[in-house]
């Protein structure tokens, strides 16, 4: 691994400490062109399903589409983690490169030939799942290519990077789709463009030399076939998150987190159907609902460094599904200009929690458990986001007026504050290392 002492403060710092790091500035450039044509794929999908005269949209569907998407890869995706534990990282970013681009070829043809969701839906969720195991396997990479005392710094750089990417890449969509239109048709035109930051991406990650993202082979890696590794993905994952209390404080904070986003976003997404509109000013508006939440994880990934190091990943944590819970209430009153800030002010929060458990992942889990552990977060961020819309459609109605929903968020909040100061108070008197190093903040800090 490249060690470095360069501790990165000013911008001008900063850049000059990601170009330092050779392997980690093209893992970079690897996420950014990844997660542009990402967030170019998934705002098509978007309109494409929910925002297309061609096809009808009510809670259920809404709910259904969300499931059919992330729920099989979400149950899956421990045991394909065990993977990443196991092959050569760089390889597993090239194969699965390469099998995003077919399957965003084939929801490029589905739509062009206008056929029905379910085959829709089949082809953007194995395009989907290759798109979230590349991410986990960036995420598990990125500590072998910087120096342990600035990973959580070099982690915002990478996730900041990756969200303005992704940001930019569904507002392309935006404007491509005022060119070639809203149907099926021009849907299609919007897929198949996904399919060029992904072609970039893929050959980016062929630059990297065998073995130097990773796994290394320690005392705790898991030996036996490959068969025996990926039937126990869920196994080993699971156990290491138990084990580590300051993993499972910061998953618990971020699945309350997730559950929240699941119901304002079902909430939006109805609420803007109903302006009057038509679809293109709905998508408008969602769209600048998600670019506000969005901003604001820009923000957190700024500011969730210093907050580490001043106060340490649990203190941080707390504040932040404080916040939370507070921000939440303010949505009651579903006034839409209302609802845009406080998504800007979630996502800040929501993301200081996600980096919070990202470091807890990147320092305190061995290397050869490492992907076992982001594919069980994966699972956990997309199941209680799934649990949430789902049980939201059964109750909510068909304009999206629930006042109630939006209050219970504020107690899920609160739910995820507790459990994390519970587990987290474990980790804190057995001394296992939440400050992580200088960026981590320091002993004291952290209690």
């Amino acid at each position: 691994m490249i060690r470095s002492r360069t501790h990165a403060i000013a911008p001008v710092d900063l850049w000059r400490s990601v170009r330092s790091l050779p392997d980690f500035w093209r893992l970079l450039l690897v996420r950014i062109t990844s997660q542009f044509g990402d967030g170019l794929f998934q705002a098509g999908l978007a309109g494409a399903l929910l925002f297309n005269p061609d096809r009808a949209t009510d809670p259920v569907s809404i709910a259904r589409a969300f499931a059919v998407l992330f729920l099989p890869y979400s149950l899956l995706g421990p045991f394909a983690g065990a993977l990443m534990d196991r092959w050569d990282r760089r390889l597993v970013l090239v194969g699965a490169n390469v099998g995003r681009l077919a399957f965003i070829a084939a929801v490029g043809s589905i739509l062009a030939l206008g056929a029905g969701d379910v085959l829709l839906l089949c082809g953007a969720l194995l395009a989907n799942g290759l798109a979230r195991f590349v991410n986990s396997g960036l995420s598990a990479s990125l500590p072998h290519v910087v120096p342990r005392e600035q990973v959580v710094t070099m982690n915002s750089v990478a996730i900041a990077s990756g969200a303005i990417s992704a940001f930019l890449g569904a507002n392309f969509m935006f404007v491509l789709r005022l060119i070639v239109g809203e149907r099926d048709s021009g849907a299609s035109v919007v897929i198949f463009t996904a399919a060029v930051p992904v072609l970039i991406a893929l050959a980016l990650s062929l630059r990297f030399a065998p073995r130097a993202l990773g796994p290394d082979d320690t005392k705790r890696a898991i030996h036996g076939s490959v068969v025996y590794a990926v039937i126990t993905g869920w196994v080993h994952g699971v156990r290491t998150v138990v084990q580590l209390p300051s993993v499972g404080a910061a998953l618990s904070g971020l699945a309350a987190h997730r559950m929240v986003v699941g119901i304002n976003s079902l909430i939006i997404l109805l609420l803007v159907h109903h302006l009057g509109g038509g679809e293109t000013e709905g998508l408008g508006t969602a769209v600048m609902f998600f670019a506000a939440t969005g901003l604001g994880a820009f923000l957190a990934n700024v500011l969730t460094p210093g907050l580490i190091r001043r106060w340490g990943r649990y203190a941080t944590a707390n504040w932040a599904l404080t916040a939370a819970a507070a921000i939440q209430l303010a949505a009651v009153g579903l006034q839409l200009p209302v609802m845009v800030v406080c998504g800007f002010l979630l996502g800040l929060a929501g993301q200081v929690v996600k980096l919070c458990a990202d470091s807890a992942m990147q320092i305190d889990v061995d290397d050869a458990l490492r992907g076992h552990v982001f594919a069980v977060q994966d699972a956990l961020f997309w199941v209680a986001f799934i649990a949430a819309v789902a049980v939201a459609a059964i109750a909510i109605p068909d304009d999206g007026r629930a006042p109630w929903f939006v209050f219970f968020g504020s107690v899920v909040y609160a739910a995820g504050l507790v459990v994390h100061t519970l587990v987290g108070r474990r980790s804190n008197s057995t001394a296992t290392g939440l400050s992580g190093g200088n960026d981590g903040g320091s002993g004291s800090n952290s209690r």
